[in-house]
C-alpha cells in the first residue's frame, strides 16, 4: 500500500507525465498492448514453477530408489541440496534479469524512434554483460563449491551431503552461462513488442525442455538425471529458432 501510495504521489508529480480525467479513460488498443506483454511475463513464471515443481517431484521420487538417499537418515539430503543450489541460480539470474530490465526502457525509446541500430547496439552489449556475469558465476560453482555449501550453512552435514552438493552445483550450472543469455533474450524480446516470441520461448525452455526434459532423463540416468535436465535445456533453448 505504501508503495502504490508512492508511486501515485511520484506519478502526479513528475513533469514528463501529466495525469488528467481523460488519462483514466479505458483504450482497447492500450489494455490490449499492456495485456500481451503482461501475459508473456505471467506466464514465464508460471511455466518456472511448473518445471521446479517437476524436479522436486523427481529428486523425491528418484532419491527414495538411490542406493544412499533412499535410507531414512540420508532421505532429504537431494531435496536440500538442490534447494541450495537453486538458491545460487536465483541470486545469479536476478542480477542477469536486472540487467535485461534496465534496457527496457531504452529499448521502447529507441524502438519508438526509429533507431533500430542502437537497439541491435544495446542487445549486443547486453549479451556480453549477461556472459561476463555467466562466466563469473560458472568459475564459483565449478571451483568453489564446497565454499558455496558453506555459506548456505551445509558445512557441517555428511560426506554424502557434502559429495552429492558438489556434483550438483558443478552439473545442474554448469550451462549457467547459457541460462543467463537465454534470459536476457526473453525480456529483449518483450521489450521489442515481441511478445509472443518472447513467451513461446520462455514455454519452450521451461515447459517443453525443462519439464519433459526432468521427466525424461531420470528414469535412464537415475537421480543424475534430474541433475542434466537443467544443462541440456539450457543448451536446447539457446539453439531454438527465435
Amino acid at each position: 500500500m505504501l508503495t502504490a501510495a508512492l508511486s501515485i504521489w511520484y506519478l502526479c508529480r513528475t513533469k514528463a507525465v501529466k495525469l488528467t480525467k481523460e488519462s483514466f479513460v479505458l483504450q482497447k488498443r492500450v489494455i490490449g498492448r499492456s495485456l500481451s506483454l503482461g501475459v508473456c511475463s505471467f506466464l514465464s513464471q508460471i511455466s518456472l514453477v511448473a518445471a521446479m515443481a517437476a524436479v522436486n517431484n523427481m529428486i523425491r521420487k528418484y532419491g527414495a530408489l538411490d542406493p544412499i538417499f533412499g535410507q531414512a537418515q540420508y532421505a532429504q539430503i537431494p531435496m536440500a541440496v538442490v534447494g541450495i543450489v537453486m538458491k545460487f541460480f536465483q541470486i545469479v539470474i536476478s542480477v542477469a534479469i536486472g540487467m535485461a530490465a534496465g534496457c527496457i526502457p531504452i529499448v521502447g525509446y529507441n524502438m519508438g524512434a526509429g533507431h533500430c541500430g542502437r537497439v541491435k547496439k544495446l542487445f549486443a552489449l547486453l549479451l556480453g554483460a549477461e556472459a561476463f556475469v555467466g562466466v563469473l558465476s560458472l568459475l564459483i560453482v565449478e571451483g568453489f563449491p564446497r565454499q558455496l555449501i558453506a555459506v548456505f550453512g551445509a558445512s557441517g552435514e555428511s560426506v554424502y551431503y557434502t559429495e552429492f552438493a558438489v556434483r550438483a552445483f558443478r552439473v545442474y550450472l554448469c550451462m549457467i552461462v547459457l541460462a543467463c543469455i537465454n534470459k536476457a533474450a526473453f525480456i529483449f524480446l518483450q521489450a521489442m513488442g515481441r511478445a509472443f516470441a518472447s513467451t513461446l520461448l520462455s514455454m519452450i525452455r521451461e515447459v517443453v525442455f525443462g519439464v519433459g526434459l526432468a521427466l525424461l532423463l531420470p528414469p535412464f540416468f537415475g537421480l543424475n538425471g534430474v541433475l542434466y535436465s537443467m544443462p541440456v535445456a539450457d543448451v536446447l533453448t539457446f539453439f531454438a529458432p527465435g
